[in-house]
């Protein structure tokens, strides 16, 4: 079966695939082919798994497969060059399970963005590590980047479901305090909690020497409220909480409340320097990819 670029990056197709293995390597596969086929064919993640080749370098290193391709010599890099430690932190609280008229909720997306991110760094020979977290840390895995630690790291996120309530202020603060070296921490979640606490608890990882990048995941109906006719609402951190009402009524006062929420973000995140991209569910993969890979190259 031959799948086209633009069906390896929508998600409404590619996550109907399920499985995580399958989802993660056509979707850098196909970000990969996008960015080669794109006019900007310098940003790539050719440099990922080769670099230039320098005089004295070994002449068994030179990668001729490359040299075909780009008339230019490259040289293969290994485990040992490995300059570069991630970590994925995903949010597996109850609010991840929401999804509106679509066929899969945001932790869906959430996790097979973090599984294609993983390979994306697995195979440009960085170490990755990941968190689950809600109130608290479920799991942490640390970094590797051997490529058989994708599997370890897939097959964690495969195993979670969301559920229970968040506390993202502390548990940021409780990962800033594990993490034994400077990296970059990649934070997918909601954001939806205390908007405070959430930023004082990422500008700990700042103040330890961390880049951070945040993929903040919301489903198009939590930004819009756009229901038909009387609804029920439910919370789903807390079921007890429901409210059947019709949307119109709440419309207009829960649009301010969310733009509000989303500019909070947008500036305080920008001032502390905090890389953050504010997700659909809807975004093809390949435009969540390139918010990583800006801040990739940035790092060198």
């Amino acid at each position: 079966m031959t799948i086209d670029n633009a069906t390896q990056l929508n998600p409404e197709v590619i996550l109907r695939l399920k499985r995580l293995d399958w989802i993660a390597r056509l979707v850098v596969e196909g970000f990969i082919t996008g960015m080669h086929r794109s006019p900007y064919h310098g940003f790539s993640v050719e440099f990922s798994e080769h670099r230039p080749y320098l005089p004295g370098d070994p002449i068994r290193d030179l990668d001729w497969k490359a040299y075909a391709k780009s008339d230019r010599l490259y040289t293969k890099r290994y485990e040992e060059e490995t300059n570069l430690k991630a970590y994925l932190l995903l949010d597996v609280s109850g609010s991840m399970a929401f999804f509106g008229d679509g066929s899969f909720s945001k932790f869906c997306y959430a996790a097979a963005l973090s599984s294609a991110l993983a390979h994306l760094m697995l195979r440009q020979r960085d170490a990755v590590g990941l968190a689950l977290f809600r109130d608290g840390i479920d799991r942490f895995i640390p970094p590797r980047s051997t490529p058989s630690h994708l599997s370890t790291i897939l097959q964690a996120i495969d195993m979670s479901e969301p559920s229970l309530d968040t506390n993202m202020g502390s548990t940021f603060h409780d990962m800033a305090d594990r993490l034994p070296r400077r990296g970059l921490v990649i934070v997918l979640s909601d954001l939806l909690d205390d908007p405070m606490q959430v930023l004082d608890g990422l500008r700990h990882f700042r103040h330890k020497g961390h880049e951070i990048v945040v993929f903040q995941i919301l489903d198009p109906r939590e930004i819009d409220l756009k229901f038909e006719g009387e609804t029920c609402f439910e919370a789903l951190e807390d079921p007890d909480q429901k409210l059947t009402t019709h949307p119109r009524y709440l419309q207009r006062e829960y649009s301010s409340m969310m733009a509000d929420l989303l500019d909070t973000y947008q500036r305080d995140f920008t001032e502390a320097g905090i890389d953050y991209n504010q997700i659909v569910t809807t975004t093809p993969f390949d435009i969540a990819l390139s918010g990583y890979m800006a801040k990739r190259r940035k790092l060198g």
